[in-house]
């Protein structure tokens, strides 16, 4: 386990992962990792998905209109719990939905692949950031493609997973179990006072 630790080790893992997602995701449940590594890489995935996200906004000026208003709205540490309660709630949906179906994966594998899926996208996001500094026009791009890249990646990890084999009703069952997920996170920020506000005209 100790080859997680280097960073050159992890690179070579999520570009193999970007290659064939379901060998990807084998290694990484391959590992066993205890739960109490699980939750300090989820803390860390979080926490650095945050700085970077913050960074890319100052680097490329984007507007702030259409932020989160209300007493918590404005707070660094209520963002961080928003994504981390997503996170956490998309580890159980992945779980439970998927054994719903018939699936056999375990709540602690489906975390270690949600944060192996983060730590991709704080990859994708470093490239982002070295888009938005030379070549300003390729980070849109580099979001769109990193949407599509979200879903195939999601989809064939929680097949792999749950041992499914149809990656069609892997989508489907991800689209439902991703709006069920925005529908809790937008009721419990309601119930805090938070709300989304769009920009001016």
């Amino acid at each position: 386990m100790t080859h997680l630790m280097n960073m050159g080790n992890l690179l070579r893992m999520a570009r193999d992962t970007v290659s064939n997602p379901r060998e990807g995701a084998e290694t990484v449940l391959s590992l066993g990792l205890p739960r109490q590594a699980l939750w300090l890489a989820f803390a860390l995935v979080v926490v650095l998905s945050m700085l970077l996200g913050d960074l890319l906004y100052m680097l490329a000026d984007l507007p702030q209109d259409g932020a989160m208003t209300g007493p918590l709205g404005a707070s660094p540490l209520v963002m961080g719990l928003m994504q981390g309660a997503f996170l956490f709630l998309m580890a159980h949906a992945v779980t439970h939905v998927g054994r719903l179906f018939g699936g056999t994966g375990r709540f602690d594998e489906a975390l270690a692949l949600i944060v192996w899926l983060q730590f991709i996208f704080l990859c994708v996001q470093i490239l982002q950031l070295f888009a938005v500094l030379v070549i300003p026009p390729m980070a849109g791009l580099i979001t769109m493609l990193a949407v599509g890249l979200f879903f195939w990646l999601l989809v064939n990890f929680i097949a792999t997973l749950h041992g499914f084999t149809s990656l069609g009703m892997v989508f489907v069952m991800t689209i439902l179990s991703g709006f069920t997920i925005l529908f809790v996170l937008s009721l419990i920020l309601t119930l805090l006072g938070v709300t989304f506000e769009g920009p001016p005209v």
